[in-house]
C-alpha cells in the first residue's frame, strides 16, 4: 500500500497546477502531493515543474499519492527527471509514498530493477561441482525433450500429432538442398587434403596406389559424416535455435500452447526428424565428393591411372564401412537438431539471448558430435568394426 504524506506547510509553489502537483516544506523535507491524472496526451508536460520544486533548499523529496487518478508515462517522466535533478543536488529521494507499479516502473528506468546477482568465486573444486551439475541438468533437460520428441514420433501413425507434412519437406528442403554447396566445399578439400598427406607419406615406400585405399576409408568411416556434421551444426543446428529463440521472445511459443498447440509437434519435431533423414544422405554425397577430391590429387600429383585408383579403392572399401557411417550420421543429424531446439527453448526473451542461444547452440553441437564421434570409435574397436 502506499504511504500518504500529510501535507501541513503552507503551498510555497502555486496551488494545483495543470499537471496535478503541490509541493510544500514538512520540516526539512519537501513533499510533493500528487492529484488529478497524469496522461500524456491529455495534458502536456510543464517544463519547469523541477526546478520550482527543487529550489525550496529542503534536505529530501518524498511524495503523497492520496489524490492521484489515472497515470502512464507523464507520470514516470516526471519522477525521473526529478530523480535525476536529486542525484546531482545529493538530496534524499523517498518514493515510498509512490504507487507500487510506478516504483517499479521507476526502477525499469533507472535500470536496477532486476540486478545481477554475483556469485561469490569459491574454491575451484566447488566451481567444477557448480560445472558438472549445471551439465547434468542439461543433459537432463536434452534427455527429456528426446523422449518428447519419440513419444510425438510414435504418434505419428495414428494421426494424432500436429506435425503438418508440409513443414516437414520445407526442413528437409533447408537442411538438405540448401547445404549442398557448403557441404560440397568441405568435404572436396578434406579429400584432397587426405590424398596430398597420404602422397607424401606413401611415396617414401613406393605404395602410392593404397593413396586410394587411405582417402576412401578416412572419408567414409570417419570425415564424411563427421565434417558433415560440423557444418550442419554451424548452418542447420545455429538456425534452429535462433529460430526458436526468436518465437520465444517474440512469445510466439506462449501463443501456441495458449490456443492448444504443442510446441514439440509443430515447431521441434520437424526440425528434428528433418535434419535426421537428410544428414545420411548428404554423407553419402560427401563420401563421393571427398573421394573424387582425392581421386583429382592422385591423378594430378601423384600421376596414378584414374582406373588404377578406382580399382584400388573398390579393393579397400566395404560395405559395413557405409553402414557405420550412415548409423554414426543419423545420431549427429539427431544430437544436432535436438541440441538446437533445446537451446533455442531455454534461451530468454531479448534479442541479447537469441545471439547467445545462437552461439551456444553451435558450440554445443560442435562439440556433440565430436564426442559422439569418439564414443563411436570406441565402441567400433570394441567389438571389431
Amino acid at each position: 500500500m502506499s504511504r500518504a504524506v500529510r501535507i501541513e506547510a503552507k503551498p510555497f509553489t502555486a496551488p494545483l497546477t495543470g499537471r496535478g502537483w503541490q509541493a510544500a516544506l514538512v520540516g526539512t523535507q519537501l513533499v510533493v502531493g500528487l492529484s488529478g491524472d497524469w496522461i500524456a496526451r491529455v495534458s502536456p508536460a510543464e517544463r519547469n515543474a523541477v526546478p520550482r520544486i527543487l529550489s525550496a533548499g529542503a534536505s529530501g523529496l518524498a511524495f503523497d499519492a492520496s489524490r492521484l487518478g489515472r497515470w502512464d508515462s507523464a507520470l514516470i517522466v516526471f519522477l525521473v527527471d526529478l530523480r535525476t535533478a536529486t542525484r546531482s543536488g545529493k538530496l534524499a529521494f523517498d518514493e515510498s509514498g509512490l504507487p507500487a507499479p510506478a516504483r517499479k516502473l521507476l526502477a525499469m528506468a533507472s535500470g536496477t530493477a532486476h540486478p545481477r546477482a554475483t556469485q561469490p568465486q569459491g574454491p575451484w573444486l566447488d566451481q567444477v561441482g557448480l560445472w558438472a551439475l549445471s551439465l547434468g541438468a542439461e543433459a537432463i533437460a536434452i534427455a527429456a525433450l528426446l523422449g518428447k520428441i519419440c513419444l510425438r514420433l510414435a504418434a505419428l501413425p495414428g494421426r494424432s500429432s500436429a506435425m503438418r507434412g508440409s513443414d516437414l519437406l520445407d526442413g528437409m528442403g533447408r537442411a538438405g538442398l540448401a547445404s549442398l554447396p557448403i557441404v560440397t566445399a568441405v568435404n572436396f578439400l578434406i579429400g584432397a587434403i587426405l590424398g596430398f598427406v597420404g602422397a607424401i607419406q606413401l611415396r617414401r615406400f613406393g605404395a602410392d596406389i593404397y593413396v586410394a585405399g587411405l582417402v576412401g576409408i578416412a572419408a567414409v568411416r570417419e570425415m564424411a559424416a563427421l565434417m558433415t556434421a560440423i557444418v550442419m551444426a554451424g548452418r542447420t543446428g545455429g538456425a534452429y535455435a535462433a529460430t526458436v529463440a526468436t518465437m520465444q521472445a517474440n512469445e510466439e511459443l506462449d501463443a501456441l500452447q495458449v490456443v492448444g498447440i504443442g510446441v514439440v509437434d509443430y515447431i521441434i519435431l520437424p526440425r528434428v526428424l528433418a535434419l535426421t533423414a537428410m544428414l545420411p544422405i548428404l554423407y553419402l554425397y560427401g563420401c563421393a565428393v571427398a573421394i573424387f577430391g582425392g581421386w583429382v590429387v592422385a591423378t594430378v600429383t601423384l600421376h596414378i591411372a584414374p582406373i588404377a585408383f578406382l580399382t584400388e579403392l573398390r579393393a579397400s572399401l566395404a560395405l559395413d564401412q557405409f553402414g557405420f557411417g550412415l548409423i554414426k550420421s543419423l545420431a549427429f543429424g539427431a544430437l544436432v537438431g535436438v541440441v538446437g531446439c533445446q537451446v533455442g527453448l531455454r534461451a530468454g526473451r531479448s534479442a541479447a539471448d537469441v545471439g547467445q542461444a545462437t552461439t551456444t547452440a553451435v558450440v554445443s553441437g560442435v562439440v556433440g558430435v565430436i564426442l559422439l564421434d569418439a564414443i563411436f570409435a570406441l565402441c567400433a574397436h570394441a567389438v571389431g568394426v
